[in-house]
């Protein structure tokens, strides 16, 4: 076969990276494509094995019990920035709200409508009726049944059953309690990143065929040889950290661009502590 290369600077070391020829097959119908396009498989390939070379190892839990865990992602999530959600979730863990005693779903709101102490400026948090709402029910539900554990999809169909929890608010709480592989957390960006890269079809959403979607990147994942939460967390942090994709989204509805080539990629940093907040 032939391979691209691909280099890394480790230290004052310079390893090379074989990776699979651009039109190869990295599962029937997705080619590898070119290792310096943006956003290919390749290049994600590329971009995840640099990660554990520099050793970028990502800490994905947010809390320390599994109830601050969900209350850490339910708190944060679609429509809520990261660095917010984090804030909430701070607030309310200095109140006591993730203890072992289940508060009012009253207290909660309470606690959750006082204004919040984020890069030296004071917030409201947005839903914090809704939140308060959700949250009783998680925490009630975790603290009064047996959590399944044995694998991160039968724990993420549990976690569905909550109230305000769907599956990828529930995948991201497996992923990060569990370090599963076995599921993906899909958003916007995970997704675009799928019709960019031709491993999802536009014809399936995430609203509609979850895991369908999941089934396809945990595939994606394993061709590779890499595990789904690096694939995942890397995919993420440059998807919405890029100025082009609405450029490039549109190219692919015109057919201008190709999915083998990609676009050149700018130099990117990937910061550990902001992949955790997925």
């Amino acid at each position: 076969m032939n391979y691209q290369k691909a280099y890394v600077e480790v230290g004052k070391s310079v390893i090379q990276i074989d990776i699979p020829n651009e039109y190869e097959d990295v599962m029937p119908g997705v080619k590898w494509g070119s290792a310096i396009g943006f956003p290919t498989v390749a290049y994600w390939f590329y971009k995840v094995l640099s990660n554990r070379l520099e050793n970028n190892t990502v800490q994905y839990k947010l809390g320390r019990t599994l109830i601050e865990e969900v209350g850490a992602c339910l708190l944060g999530g679609h429509g809520i920035p990261a660095s917010t959600g984090v804030a909430a979730f701070e607030h309310m863990k200095s109140y006591g709200a993730f203890e072992e005693k289940t508060c009012s779903e009253e207290q909660l709101y309470e606690w959750l409508s006082q204004p919040i102490d984020i890069d030296n400026k004071t917030i409201k948090y947005r839903f914090a009726k809704q939140k308060a709402c959700y949250l009783h029910h998680a925490l009630n539900q975790i603290t009064n049944e047996e959590v399944p554990t044995s694998s991160g999809k039968e724990f993420r169909n549990w976690l569905m059953k909550i109230k305000g929890i769907g599956p990828k608010t529930a995948s991201w709480v497996a992923r990060n309690w569990l370090d599963a592989d076995d599921v993906a957390i899909l958003d916007i960006h995970i997704y675009r990143a799928g019709l960019l890269g031709g491993f999802f079809d536009d014809k399936m959403t995430v609203e509609r065929h979850y895991e369908k979607l999941e089934d396809i990147f945990v595939q994606l994942a394993k061709s590779m040889h890499v595990r789904t939460s690096e694939l995942d967390a890397v995919m993420w942090y440059e998807m919405q950290q890029s100025n082009s994709i609405k450029q490039l989204l549109e190219s692919r509805k015109n057919k201008t661009t190709s999915i083998v080539k990609g676009w050149s990629a700018n130099k990117r940093d990937t910061y550990t502590d902001q992949l955790a907040l997925i």
